[in-house]
């Protein structure tokens, strides 16, 4: 099995619950006291954050790119960003590694077209829901992806002020049901929870949708590439 290198810290909330699953999928696929081999660079959120907000891609890029190469220098084969927002740098991310880049939005794609999903709501950050960076790679599979047409900066606000300092509250659990609620209006047969800490909040028991959780299906990817020939 190769090593995974995780590009993890954004939120650190999130990037905990990618290594539980990393190491339950290899579990399961390997058994007895089979864990992954997984290296992982939690990143300093608050500076990227700052990025964000400034638009700095290009800068923010360069910064992950700088950590998947030491990634791979230090023996990792398979490489993953555990973060939907910051793919939007995976194309420098891809170009300055040797190694597969495994970019979060293809497991989810596949899980959908698997389950005969055509028409899909995206539920993210801002950055996510209104940039086309994410919801292009979607398109190009033939998904048609609806977002919401109300309060995305409220969405945003409890993904930011809430779940990545791990702060879970039911009244923010209602906003996202009411917003999942207002995309099967709109014929979303389907929602993805294209934010990796959303899962702390929405999962199948609450939804009023089939949810696919971003977190889960990437991770579960990574195990699958590293364990492939």
């Amino acid at each position: 099995m190769k090593t995974i290198g995780l590009i993890g810290g954004m939120s650190w909330e999130s990037t905990a619950h990618y290594y539980t699953i990393l190491n339950r999928e290899t579990a399961a696929r390997l058994g007895g006291l089979h864990s992954a081999p997984v290296i992982v660079h939690s990143v300093d959120f608050a500076p990227i954050e700052q990025m964000q907000r400034a638009g700095d891609w290009d800068g923010a890029g360069a910064i992950l790119a700088g950590i998947a190469r030491s990634l791979e220098a230090q023996g990792a084969g398979v490489i993953g960003l555990a973060t939907n927002t910051m793919h939007i740098c995976a194309p420098q991310i891809v170009a300055a590694l040797g190694v597969p880049f495994v970019h979060i939005s293809q497991p989810t794609a596949d899980a959908l077209l698997a389950d005969g999903i055509g028409k899909v709501g995206l539920l993210g950050t801002r950055f996510t829901m209104e940039k086309r960076f994410y919801i292009e790679g979607l398109e190009a599979r033939g998904l048609e992806v609806l977002v919401p047409d109300v309060g995305i900066t409220n969405l945003n606000g409890i993904i930011y002020e809430e779940l990545c300092l791990g702060i879970v509250r039911e009244e923010s659990r209602r906003t996202y049901v009411d917003a999942i609620t207002r995309l099967a209006g709109r014929g979303a047969e389907a929602v993805i929870l294209g934010c990796t800490e959303i899962c702390m909040l929405i999962d199948d028991s609450v939804s009023p949708l089939p949810t696919y959780d971003t977190t889960d299906l990437h991770a579960k990817a990574l195990v699958a590439a590293a364990l492939a020939d």
